[in-house]
């Protein structure tokens, strides 16, 4: 049998009948002064979670900043990074974190061969 995850004692059901504002009382200092700052987004961004999932439509965001909230456990969002949108499945553990935190901006390098001319000792060699 799966544990049940718990976030600061209360489980995901009890998190989710919790008004927005009562939900910031269980995050960290930062978390919660964000949320109490930028209540108003907050809302507007949840709605447009809510009303997108009805119409099955992907829903896409700049806005890397938002903190996840129990009501969006189980949804795709779509997330800027720079170049693309990346697509996020939102899951219980991802409670209080931030949706910028799950879309890297930076890739992992992958260099090539050096080519003729890129080092002292190929710089002499003849091109054929």
């Amino acid at each position: 049998m799966a544990k049940e995850f718990l976030f600061r004692g209360k489980s995901v059901d009890e998190l989710k009948n919790l008004d927005t504002r009562e939900f910031a009382k269980f995050l960290t200092s930062r978390q919660r002064r964000t949320v109490l700052r930028q209540f108003d987004n907050l809302e507007k961004f949840i709605n447009k979670c809510e009303k997108c999932s009805k119409n099955k439509k992907p829903i896409k965001t700049h806005l890397r900043e938002i903190i996840i909230f129990p009501k969006m456990v189980g949804l795709t969002i779509q997330v800027y990074n720079g170049k693309q949108f990346f697509p996020i499945k939102i899951i219980t553990e991802m409670i209080g974190h931030r949706l910028g935190e799950f879309s890297t901006t930076r890739s992992k390098v992958q260099h090539g061969a050096p080519g003729i001319g890129a080092t002292r000792s190929s710089a002499s060699m003849s091109v054929k």
